[in-house]
């Protein structure tokens, strides 16, 4: 079966069913449209059409959780640099478009899935992080269309005006990346994630970047940044990073049915495949700037096709000072860990780093003793941090695991379409 979800119907040259205009929990209006094929076929309806296809083979979808301001848009472009090709929203579409599209990644930012505007969630007393405010349904059908190599038309939401512009065509690409605020909040479309990504700022990080950027970018006061921090927080808290339900109980408990009976919900980043976590430096005692900063790296162990990144001896618990004559280090010097752990009841890996590089040509040094980063040849890691170096973080560990997190993902995509190629080879030969 195909699915398509459109907004508007016409006529229709195919076989269908149409349900009545469904309303979400907050009573954004939309009409599906479900297609039932058991070929290619292309079914069209009136003043256009969109097609629903098999793809030859499955597209491979990549989860990217965090909040605004955390660096998805930064580690997206990294990403899309270790594919190839730069990554634009799409030709002669909308300006205002979320979407990014490259020769392999197309890149959907998950806030188009908001089912009320700016104005409808002032109204209803919600933010964007608030589920209900978000349409998981359409988000999961479409996510899903996509993987199976079906073209859908996704909505817009309009970061300018506020507004939900009208849908957008989005082709299977080979790799599709869903980035922002719930892409593992579900549990349909986290099933339908073949690996996820979460990436964690830490309060006093965040509230430091935030500073920073909207007082020097965008001209608001410390009094206004501060009291938009405290607004977002508690729906932050309870719906993306602050774990409120036992860990027995998140796997056989839908989210939804807690949220309906007013009952604590439980975070993403426990499910994410590989988390990158900043922090305030240990380096400088009570330091407050957060311009130096402590990243780690937390890698799940027993995922299929990923195997974690080491320093020196994997399993092992290292300590590492690289400063001396092959790595120049100014105040307050770089310092790296590496070990296993427990995360959320997981057994992981995981890979620090501790201050800033002065030179980033010397990373080769670094990168020398790290294993399993899966370069396809020597200084790879290196070159990618020298080609992106006007980068936020390309100085620090947040540039240098996102970069290999790419690489990660590369490999990942590499394994998962040979293995899938050799299936389809196996049963065609049986």
């Amino acid at each position: 079966m195909a699915v398509c979800t459109v907004y508007t119907v016409q006529s229709l040259n195919s076989t269908c069913s149409i349900s009545t205009p469904n309303k979400t929990h907050l009573g954004f209006q939309q009409k599906q449209v479900v297609f039932y094929t058991s070929s290619k076929k292309s079914n069209k309806r009136g003043g256009g059409g969109i097609t629903c296809a098999a793809a030859d083979s499955q597209t491979i979808v990549i989860g990217l959780a965090a909040d605004s301001g955390c660096g998805k848009s930064t580690f997206m472009r990294r990403l899309t640099s270790v594919f190839g090709g730069a990554a634009e929203p799409p030709k002669g579409g909308n300006p205002d478009s979320n979407t990014l599209i490259s020769d392999t990644t197309t890149v959907i930012c998950l806030d188009d899935y908001h089912s009320l505007d700016r104005t409808g969630r002032k109204e209803k007393g919600v933010t964007a992080l608030d589920p209900r405010a978000n349409d998981f349904d359409l988000m999961y059908e479409q996510v899903k269309a996509i993987k199976d190599g079906i073209a859908v038309q996704k909505p817009i939401y309009n970061h300018v005006s506020g507004l939900l512009d009208p849908p957008e065509l989005i082709k299977p690409p080979k790799i599709l990346v869903i980035e922002g605020l719930h892409p593992m909040y579900d549990k349909r479309v986290r099933d339908l994630l073949d690996f996820s990504i979460y990436l964690d700022i830490s309060n006093e990080v965040k509230f430091a970047w935030k500073i920073q950027r909207d007082m020097a970018e965008r001209g608001h006061s410390l009094e206004s940044i501060k009291a938009s921090i405290e607004a977002r927080k508690p729906d932050f808290d309870a719906y993306i990073g602050i774990i409120l339900l036992p860990h027995s109980l998140t796997r056989c408990i839908d989210v939804r049915l807690l949220f309906d009976h007013n009952l604590p919900v439980y975070p993403q980043k426990q499910y994410a495949d590989a988390v990158i976590e900043v922090l305030p430096t240990q380096l400088i005692p009570d330091d407050n700037e957060g311009k130096v900063l402590r990243v780690k790296l937390i890698m799940k162990e027993g995922v299929k096709f990923f195997n974690p990144v080491y320093l020196f001896d994997e399993g092992s618990t290292i300590s590492w000072i690289p400063c001396g004559r092959k790595l120049t280090c100014s105040y307050p010097g770089i310092k790296f860990a590496y070990g296993p752990d427990a995360y959320f009841s997981n057994e992981v890996s995981v890979l620090e780093m501790d201050g800033q590089f002065d030179r980033l040509d010397e990373l080769i040094y670094v990168e020398s003793h790290l294993s399993n980063i899966s370069t396809k040849f020597y200084g790879e890691v290196t070159q990618q941090m020298l080609k992106h170096a006007d980068f936020p973080g390309s100085n620090n560990g947040t540039g240098l695991f996102q970069t290999i997190v790419g690489l990660k993902i590369r490999d990942l995509y590499e394994q998962l379409t040979a293995s899938r190629a050799a299936g389809s080879l196996q049963a065609t030969k049986a």
